[in-house]
């Protein structure tokens, strides 16, 4: 094959990757999902679920496997700039004072209680869904950790087309979920350092270097680009060559981090933690990079990791149901009883508590990103990934009927400040 045949084969596939997932995120807006929910599921329908099912000779001269490789590198460049933009799009006014506290209550509710129980799930199952060579702690960490994460970035922009980004509850919300999903990248940085390196003690030069980037980047570099953003600032907008070195750096990091054993999508994410807080920079980088990441990057990694998913094994007479079901659970009551009785402590209503409980327990793309970085480590099966798909689909389609049934349309919007909670009379 010359180099236009198979230029005309990866056109052809993006372009079936775009028509499929726009298709299904208009469908599922019209049912009142984030589009999200409807490009996970395109995704997953591109795979073996549907497509390879129905077409399997079509679907495997669409998605060869040298299309798959120019797809996973496309994918990867993708998540590393869309978790620059996450890093860049975080308010630091958010994490000051009595907010950071609660919302540090919060995150911690959410997280505990979901880790522990996929730890205890991953236990379970161990035996039949683990990796050859994969050690029981390190199998119960990924899971714990993975069924752990919170959709930061969809909360975001729920909350801000609700209008009520900047509510008491909004607020609360945003930066326990933001919590979570920083805990989240630090555990599975240490869990693959841990996992190519064999031992705790041979990841110590991985986890230092992850620490050491962190730590210069978030202080040198925080202050080199502030200086950046000054300048952009001063322009009114990012000159051609300032976005320029904006992607080299972004470029950069990922390539570092990636090098040093931590995947690309931390050394974007740091990056987008050290750019500065300016109206403008925002504005710049949302116009420039959002619309092609959206659109093109990001459905591209769906399609990626519906190809991944394997569904042979929720057949009939599927041996998945069973380990589905108790992860499954695993995932929605760590997170919503957790939350939910958090937030009611902290004097909210019961109805304020199950909103939060719901949108917290959405993961959509974070736990995407999070379990496909564990497959190219060999840290999943295709089994436990296709259960993991299945959760990630199926908790965030969840999210907004239960804030829907929790705070009907105009509750939200009400400044509810927390009130105590009344002590049982102890007489």
């Amino acid at each position: 094959m010359n180099q236009i045949e198979f230029a005309l084969r990866v056109f052809a596939a993006l372009a079936a990757v775009l028509a499929a997932t726009t298709l299904c995120g208009r469908l599922a807006m019209a049912v009142r999902q984030p589009r999200v929910v409807g490009e996970m599921v395109a995704g997953v329908l591109l795979g073996p679920a549907l497509f390879g099912a129905v077409a399997p000779g079509v679907q495997a001269q669409l998605f060869p496997a040298d299309v798959r490789d120019v797809l996973y590198v496309l994918s990867t460049i993708g998540l590393t700039f869309y978790m620059f933009l996450v890093g860049s799009s975080l308010d630091h006014g958010l994490t000051a004072g009595r907010n950071m506290r609660r919302a540090a209550v919060l995150a911690v509710s959410g997280i505990v209680p979901t880790f522990a129980l996929g730890a205890g799930a991953a236990a379970l199952f161990f035996g039949s869904l683990s990796p050859a060579g994969t050690s029981l702690w390190v199998f119960m960490l990924f899971v714990g950790g993975a069924l752990s994460i919170t959709a930061f970035p969809m909360l975001a922009r729920i909350l801000q087309e609700r209008g009520i980004a900047n509510t008491p509850i909004g607020g609360l919300t945003l930066v326990a979920a933001a919590i979570d999903d920083a805990a989240a990248w630090v555990i599975l940085a240490v869990i693959i350092a841990v996992g190519a390196a064999g031992s705790p003690l041979d990841a110590l030069d991985t986890v230092a270097g992850a620490a050491v980037f962190a730590l210069l980047m978030l202080t040198v570099g925080r202050a080199l680009l502030g200086r950046l953003g000054q300048r952009v600032e001063r322009a009114g907008g990012m000159s051609r060559d300032v976005m320029a070195l904006v992607l080299f750096v972004v470029l950069l990091a990922g390539w570092f981090t990636d090098y040093i054993g931590v995947f690309s999508v931390f050394g974007g994410f740091i990056t987008g933690l050290a750019m500065p807080q300016s109206a403008v920079v925002r504005r710049e980088l949302e116009t420039r990079l959002t619309d092609l990441n959206s659109i093109l990057l990001l459905p591209v990694f769906f399609a990626f990791s519906g190809l991944n998913t394997q569904v042979s094994g929720f057949g009939a007479g599927g041996g998945l149901w069973l380990p589905l079901a108790v992860v499954m659970a695993a995932a929605f009551a760590g997170k919503y009883l957790g939350c939910a009785a958090v937030v009611r402590v902290q004097g909210f209503s019961w109805r304020y508590a199950s909103a939060v409980g719901g949108l917290m327990n959405a993961r959509g793309l974070m736990i995407l990103i999070f379990i496909n970085i564990g497959l190219a480590h060999g840290m999943v099966t295709p089994e436990l990934f296709a259960i993991l798909v299945a959760v990630a689909i199926v908790t965030t389609a969840a999210a907004m009927p239960i804030y829907r049934a929790s705070l009907p349309d105009g509750m939200d919007r009400e400044e509810v400040a927390p009130s105590p909670v009344p002590l049982p009379n102890r007489r």
